[in-house]
């Protein structure tokens, strides 16, 4: 047997600032990710947004730069290919950008199912060829006939597609819905296993709250920005998202403002790296004891939070299970 390559830390290459972003703030450079939300929340525009940016180098959702553009591989499992056209030359036009001039390429086949051995070679020799800066596959559900709360499922779906974006060096964009009603922060309010919440190096999530539209944005390595608000807005016969409200504290403030008492709790158990007591969990929620006492008993009823002799996790998480 051989040695595996080892180097030492001060060693390794730094990333150029100008390669870190495939959209700066937005899509880390070949990095996978999950654009979430609930049904009807856009995410299919805010997937083909990116998928235009990056193709044109116009900016994304108007506000997010792109410096290096490049081919797009799109697959749209649930729309007609002429619903995926209109939508495309729609945002090209908002975006000052001919469509007939980006690199987009759509594939066209009726089915593509990352369970299945033939279909992941044949999307690993597309993507070799075209070597797209961009892939996008909308949505994960129509890609696969596995268990999706089994992690043992999910996990080699999801290897397969970093294996992918490691070997030809391309962003991977899956759309994937998330619970109706959910109540858990952004990423843990994602339907199935929590492996793919956590497989993402870029994650958007979209979420209404009564007329409006939010974007919530987490990245890996790097800072995320604000929330920010939302609208689809139309030109003609176009549409395309836009940033409705350029001050993102405000934002931010309106979130805080509807998140419930529940929401901070999952929060913050999200946010440890071990059990919480009830102390702990009352003062990182800013809550009296009293106001904590039944929040914690619903969501230990409802199965979303476990209690241990150590505290209290999300029922998601390894610990729960211990």
């Amino acid at each position: 047997m051989s040695m595996l390559p080892v180097q030492l830390a001060h060693e390794l290459e730094p990333a150029a600032a100008s390669h870190r972003w495939l959209v700066e703030g937005l899509w880390a450079e070949a990095a996978v990710g999950i654009v979430g939300g609930e049904p009807k929340c856009c995410k299919s525009f805010l997937a083909l947004d990116l998928a235009v940016a990056v193709a044109s180098g116009a900016a994304c959702l108007r506000r997010f730069a792109v410096a290096h553009p490049g081919p797009v591989l799109l697959y749209a499992a649930e729309d007609a290919l002429h619903v995926v056209r209109e939508r495309l030359q729609g945002i090209a036009e908002i975006s000052g950008t001919d469509l007939r001039r980006l690199p987009i390429h759509v594939i066209t086949a009726a089915s593509v199912r990352l369970d299945v051995e033939r279909d992941r070679a044949s999307l690993h020799e597309t993507v070799a060829a075209i070597r797209p800066r961009l892939l996008v596959l909308d949505p994960f559900v129509r890609l696969h006939r596995v268990d999706e709360n089994v992690a043992g499922d999910v996990a080699p779906l999801l290897a397969n597609l970093r294996t992918l974006q490691r070997e030809l060096d391309t962003s991977v964009l899956l759309v994937h819905h998330a619970r109706k009603g959910g109540h858990a922060r952004a990423g843990q309010a994602l339907r199935g296993s929590s492996e793919l919440h956590a497989w993402g190096d870029s994650n958007l999530y979209l979420r209404r709250d009564r007329d409006k539209l939010w974007l919530s944005i987490e990245h890996r390595a790097a800072a995320s920005v604000p929330a920010l608000a939302l609208t689809l807005a139309t030109h003609g016969s176009a549409a395309a998202l836009h940033v409705v409200d350029s001050s993102s504290t405000i934002a931010i403030d309106v979130v805080e403002r509807t998140r419930t008492p529940a929401d901070r709790v999952i929060d913050a158990l999200a946010a440890a790296d071990a059990p919480l007591g009830r102390r702990a969990l009352r003062d990182a929620c800013r809550m009296r004891s009293a106001a904590i006492g039944p929040v914690l008993v619903d969501l230990v009823a409802s199965g979303r939070v476990v209690q241990h002799e150590r505290g209290y996790v999300l029922a998601s998480t390894p610990a729960a299970s211990r």
